[in-house]
């Protein structure tokens, strides 16, 4: 299973970096056919699509990462079953706002499609192309953090805090 997870975590990673170099190809299409002379309509459409599916697609990997903003000032101090009880409160209202976050997305990407949404631009793109990678995003952000309750909640997390992140005021 772990090795699963992983898998899933990383693939996500390298779905969100294929967004990136979408967003870049879209804004050089975009400054390329403005220099040549030439419309290419839906660009910057296509760029805010690509970075929003870069931002969700990322979210479950940069968790695991542990390169998530975390208040350490707290943190630093607890030792011991504090520390254990914090972050299992921690863990468990992220599940809970995450779990709510993927139900909403998903629902939306699910509705989107049932009444045949579209953008309101030139591209008319169908709105639940583009909001199923925010769904997949939040979905798997979830997942990731039900995977680190778990990992707390056994005794087998591993949180390494950034050194630099410490010593930075």
């Amino acid at each position: 299973m772990r090795r699963f997870l992983d898998m899933l975590y990383d693939g996500a990673a390298w779905l969100a970096a294929l967004a990136m170099i979408g967003v870049l190809l879209m804004v050089l299409l975009s400054i390329i056919s403005r220099q040549v002379g030439f419309h290419a309509p839906g660009t910057d459409a296509y760029a805010g699509y690509s970075m929003a599916a870069a931002g969700f697609l990322a979210l479950a990997h940069t968790l695991k990462r542990n390169e998530h903003i975390r208040v350490t000032l707290l943190l630093g101090r607890l030792k011991g079953k504090a520390l254990h009880g914090l972050e299992m409160w921690a863990l468990t209202a992220a599940i809970f706002l995450s779990g709510l976050f993927a139900f909403y997305s998903v629902r939306l990407a699910w509705q989107s499609r049932v009444i045949n949404d579209i953008s309101t631009g030139n591209d008319a793109t169908p709105l639940w192309i583009p909001q199923i990678a925010m769904a997949a995003g939040t979905v798997i952000l979830l997942i990731a953090f039900i995977d680190e309750w778990w990992l707390e909640l056994s005794g087998r997390r591993t949180t390494t805090a950034n050194e630099e992140a410490l010593h930075n005021e």
